[in-house]
C-alpha cells in the first residue's frame, strides 16, 4: 500500500467515527430531520425521545403523518399540561388539520420508547 493509498484509508477511518460519534451524539436528543421541501410540501422526520418534548410550535397548514415507529404522544400547552393525546400505530397515516389561530402546542412521548414519524405538511 502507497502512502497515498494509506492516508486515504485513515482518513476514511477518521471520517467514518467522526460521523458514528455524530450520530451516537444526536441518537439521545429529540428533533426534527428535514427530508424535503418544495412550493407544495414540508416533509421531516420527527424523533421523539421519552420525556424530552419538541419545543412549542404551530402548524399553519394540514398535514399527513406516517408513523415509522408509533406510540402515544401527549399534546401539551405552555403550561405542560396535556390538552390531547394522539395514538400512532407503527405503518399508519394519518392526518391533522392545522391548528387554532394563535394556539402553540408542544409534543411529549410519555412513553418508554422513541417515537418517529415522517410528516409531510401542506404549504398553503
Amino acid at each position: 500500500m502507497t502512502a497515498r493509498q494509506t492516508i486515504g484509508v485513515v482518513l476514511a477511518v477518521v471520517c467514518a467515527a467522526g460521523v458514528a460519534a455524530g450520530a451516537r451524539q444526536q441518537a439521545g436528543v429529540t428533533r426534527r430531520e428535514p427530508q424535503f421541501e418544495n412550493e407544495h410540501v414540508q416533509v421531516w422526520k420527527s424523533i421523539i425521545l421519552p420525556n424530552q418534548p419538541l419545543a412549542l410550535h404551530r402548524h399553519d397548514f394540514g398535514r399527513t403523518i406516517v408513523a415509522l415507529k408509533g406510540g402515544t404522544l401527549d399534546i401539551v400547552n405552555a403550561k405542560g399540561e396535556t390538552v390531547k393525546k394522539l395514538t400512532w400505530e407503527t405503518g399508519k397515516a394519518y392526518w391533522l388539520d392545522k391548528d387554532p389561530a394563535g394556539e402553540q402546542h408542544g409534543d411529549m412521548n410519555r412513553g418508554t420508547e422513541p417515537i418517529e414519524v415522517i410528516v409531510v405538511q401542506l404549504r398553503r
